[in-house]
Parts: C-alpha cells; sequence; structure tokens
C-alpha cells in the first residue's frame, strides 16, 4: 500500500484491528503491544488497560491527531512481518484471518507478506453478514487443507463475498500451472490437451507410464481437468454474472475439486514435448 495518507479508517475498524491484536490467546503479548507501538512511533497512552483497549486507545488517538489511517496500516505490517511466525505459521494464519474479516469493511486485507493491500471490488457493504461469511468460508478451506494454489487466486474475491468471481479466479490457477510448469502457451482446454493428453508421452505425467492402468489413468486425469475447465471456466468466462449464481457449497465443491488437481500436480515429473 503506498504511503501517501490513507484515508481515516472507521472506529468500528479500529475496534476490530484492535480486538484481534490483543486476542488474549494468539494476539500480541503485553511487551509486543510496547515494543510494535515504538516501532511505528505511536505514543502507548494507556499502558495499563486490557490489551484491546491499550492497543485501541494508542490507534486512535494517533489517527485523530494525524486524520490519516497511516498509522493503523504501521502497526498491522510492523505486528504481522512473517519473519515474527517462523516458530508459529498457525498464529500468522489465525491473525491474517481475523484482521482480514474486520478490514474487508474498508476495502483492504493483509497479504501472504504481512503486508495491507487494496482488494479488488472495493470494501464490503453489510458488516455482519460478511464478516461471518468471510470467516465461515475461509474455516472450512482451512478445514478441508485447500490447496493454496487455489486460494492464492481468489483471496480478494472469497473476502469480498464473490462466489461467482471467486469460481472463475480459482478455475485459472490450473491452465496457469501447466503454463508454468512447461513453459507452453495457450490457455484452458489448449493448454490441457498440450500438455496431459499424449497417450504416451505426455508433457506432465502424473505417473510413470509404464503400464496399461498407468494410461488410463493419466488418461482420466486429462479428462477431469478437461472438464473442469469446462464446468467452473468457460461459462463464468462468456455468461453474464447475472444469468449465474454459485453457492456457498458449490463454491467449496469447486475449490476441493482444483484442490485434488494441484495435489495431483505436485507430484507429476515434466518433460518435454513431444514432435
Amino acid at each position: 500500500m503506498a504511503k501517501e495518507p490513507i484515508q481515516p479508517f472507521s472506529t468500528a475498524i479500529i475496534e476490530g484491528v484492535a480486538a484481534v491484536l490483543g486476542d488474549t490467546s494468539n494476539g500480541l503479548t503485553g511487551s509486543q503491544i510496547e515494543q510494535r507501538l515504538q516501532e511505528v512511533g505511536i505514543r502507548d497512552i494507556d499502558p495499563t488497560n486490557t490489551k484491546w483497549k491499550r492497543l485501541y486507545n494508542a490507534l486512535a488517538n494517533r489517527q485523530n491527531r494525524d486524520q490519516t489511517g497511516n498509522c493503523v496500516v504501521a502497526l498491522i505490517v510492523a505486528a504481522m512481518k512473517p519473519v515474527r511466525f517462523v516458530d508459529n505459521p498457525a498464529r500468522f494464519t489465525y491473525l491474517q484471518d481475523g484482521l482480514n474479516e474486520v478490514l474487508i469493511h474498508a476495502g483492504v486485507r493483509v497479504s501472504d507478506k504481512g503486508q495491507v493491500v487494496w482488494v479488488k471490488g472495493g470494501a464490503a457493504t453489510t458488516l455482519d453478514e460478511a464478516a461471518a461469511r468471510a470467516g465461515r468460508i475461509r474455516t472450512e478451506l482451512r478445514r478441508r487443507s485447500t490447496h493454496p494454489e487455489v486460494v492464492h487466486y481468489c483471496t480478494d474475491e472469497l473476502l469480498a463475498k464473490n462466489n461467482f468471481h471467486a469460481v472463475l479466479e480459482a478455475a485459472k490457477s490450473v491452465p496457469d500451472r501447466l503454463r508454468t510448469m512447461t513453459g507452453l502457451g495457450g490457455d484452458g482446454a489448449k493448454i490441457v490437451q498440450a500438455t496431459l493428453c499424449p497417450a504416451h508421452h505426455p508433457v506432465v505425467a502424473i505417473n510413470s507410464g509404464a503400464t496399461e492402468t498407468d494410461r488410463s489413468e493419466q488418461a482420466g486425469f486429462a479428462n477431469v481437468v478437461l472438464g473442469l475447465v469446462g464446468l467452473y471456466r468457460n461459462p463464468t468466462a462468456h455468461e453474464p454474472k447475472i444469468h449465474r449464481t454459485n453457492s456457498d457449497d458449490e463454491l467449496l465443491e469447486a475449490m476441493t475439486t482444483l484442490s485434488m488437481i494441484h495435489r495431483r500436480l505436485d507430484h507429476a515429473t515434466v518433460g518435454a514435448p513431444g514432435p
């Protein structure tokens, strides 16, 4: 996010950020709060209060003085430096998700690099519904161990409660990964056919191809990928959103299926294209 003046955050947003970072179980400790505030030059005006109120009072006081939201962003970035979570990456994810459920309503989010970035599509409009839904969907995706390649492509859309575009962006992850793995061009069915479909020497092979069973498995996998491109990518790319809806269950089903494909590609071998 740029360093120019940022519009002040609402009281609700600052309260939410303070509540997440001051969480009793996974938030900052008292000494960490002192260190992070000092690091970004924010005065700790209420050091004896509870952790979240201490953070809220410090942020609100500084924002009122500066009339910008830069202090809030600075503290989040200082608190969410990934290097500080090397020994406990799950804690980073917990805090990131909690912050994002709040920040989505200001049109920003915390990235995997710990930076505060703008969300495509702008801020959510219904605070309670969107926050509850963002937490529910992301919790379920974590429970299902959704492949990170899938989530990477549609984080903004998930936070913005945009199932239609979340499925579309997630479906793009497979052709893009095949291009990255092989260096070949093309999109949709074209790249799938060029990389997965050759019967005896596929460019991207999910097994040794030594037996008829192996070759049948490869062909079946290729057909699944081709089917998913047709099911999730092509209709959403060519038909107006108003004519299609994607429920939360349909979204989760799509993410689970796309995750299965990426897990097979994790262990695939890549060879040279045939003649």
